[in-house]
């Protein structure tokens, strides 16, 4: 007997057991897979918040141009956009298991190719490392699908919003991690890429321990023109407010350290930014169903215009710093509202959710290149 629900048009495939539950529906317990899923993306966000203000001052010291200081942020990026199609469509044929863990070893990989450059002080491993990295940030980010798939309309925006909001506990003990890295493993911050390869690997432990999902039965050929003009708004305003942050997010440790702010005060602008980065979803999870998510991206949006004002003639550590707190806060309300906004309006399939999510990173490394300018010599 077939459940009303029941998807009988899928199609049958070696591996796959019949099931009468609607696609997307989890199979091993929601409640479970909801906190796996956000363990994984906070550990995830451990290791991005070390990356982040490592690369820059990595780029600094090894690059045998200093204008090619931006290279291994850009190749982290490019990892990353690649990364989108493949991370969207393995979801679907072998589940966020073996995808999610196939992303962490990416990134536990990458993060000890950086600690052997580090010490090796070699430049071009670096960006080799800095792109497996990236590959991990693009399956990472899925996870925020993972969450809308399978909620209620009402319960997406929530979803969303803890497995953002969990990301800003990584961000509080990053800067604590990368003072105990350099103190462990002294000299050309070493340590810090072993701890963010460690913190993969915790990435890779919850990707095991996650719950199952049925695969999203809607083919890619099926989705009319009508549902992908759906997604051109929130893809545009969440990738303008990629560009920016990855503008300010480059320019600013390199204008730092041009006015004399020393790398540890770096790291600390750079720690905080990515706590106010996805602390702010917490803020959002009590306004779904009150506040229409295009309202919430736009406020983003004008957040984001004032962060780039306060960060225009910053010199002291302190502005720097407000100016990244700002940025971060703009893009956590912008890109949380994005999402539901794309989950709300349709059922996106696998092409779509993998378009959305490298529009947003080419967008970044626009954003990275544009701030070139700001490259030392």
């Amino acid at each position: 007997m077939t459940a009303p629900n029941a998807d009988v048009s899928a199609p049958m495939r070696a591996g796959r057991l019949s099931c009468f539950c609607p696609a997307g529906a989890p199979i091993a317990g929601e409640a479970r897979g909801l906190f796996t899923l956000a363990g994984g993306f906070a550990a995830s966000v451990l290791s991005q918040t070390l990356v982040l203000g490592l690369l820059p001052l990595a780029g600094l010291l090894l690059a045998p141009k200093p204008a090619m200081a931006v290279l291994p942020l850009v190749a982290m990026l490019l990892g990353a956009a690649l990364a989108t199609f493949p991370a969207s469509f393995l979801l679907d044929t072998f589940g966020r298991r073996a995808s999610f863990a196939l992303g962490a070893s990416h990134g536990l990989a990458g993060g000890c190719l950086m600690a052997w450059s580090l010490a090796a002080q070699q430049f071009y491993p670096l960006l080799l490392g800095a792109f497996w990295m990236g590959v991990a940030q693009g399956f990472s980010l899925f996870y925020r699908h993972e969450a809308a798939i399978g909620s209620s309309r009402g319960e997406k925006l929530v979803a969303i919003a803890l497995v953002f909001g969990a990301g800003s506990l990584a961000g509080l003990v990053g800067p604590g991690l990368a003072q105990l890295a350099e103190q462990l493993a002294p000299g050309f911050y070493v340590g810090t890429a072993l701890f963010a390869a460690a913190a993969q690997f915790a990435t890779l432990v919850f990707a095991a321990a996650t719950s199952r999902r049925l695969p999203i039965a809607l083919p890619v050929a099926e989705a009319p023109p009508a549902v992908w003009r759906v997604m051109i708004a929130p893809t545009l305003i969440a990738a303008l407010a990629w560009f920016c942050m990855n503008l300010a997010m480059l320019a600013a440790p390199f204008s730092m350290i041009a006015c004399g702010v020393t790398a540890a005060g770096v790291m600390g602008a750079v720690a905080w930014h990515v706590v106010a980065m996805y602390a702010p979803s917490f803020m959002l999870a009590p306004l779904a169903g009150r506040i229409n998510t295009k309202w919430i991206a736009a406020l983003g949006l004008l957040v984001i215009l004032l962060a780039l004002l306060v960060f225009i003639g910053a010199a002291t550590a302190e502005r720097f710093t407000a100016s990244l707190v700002l940025l971060a806060i703009g893009w956590s309300f912008t890109t949380t509202a994005a999402t539901a906004w794309l989950h709300e309006e349709a059922s996106p399939s696998r092409a779509m959710l993998a378009v959305h999510d490298g529009a947003l990173f080419i967008a970044a490394i626009g954003g990275a290149l544009a701030a070139y300018p700001f490259a030392p010599g």
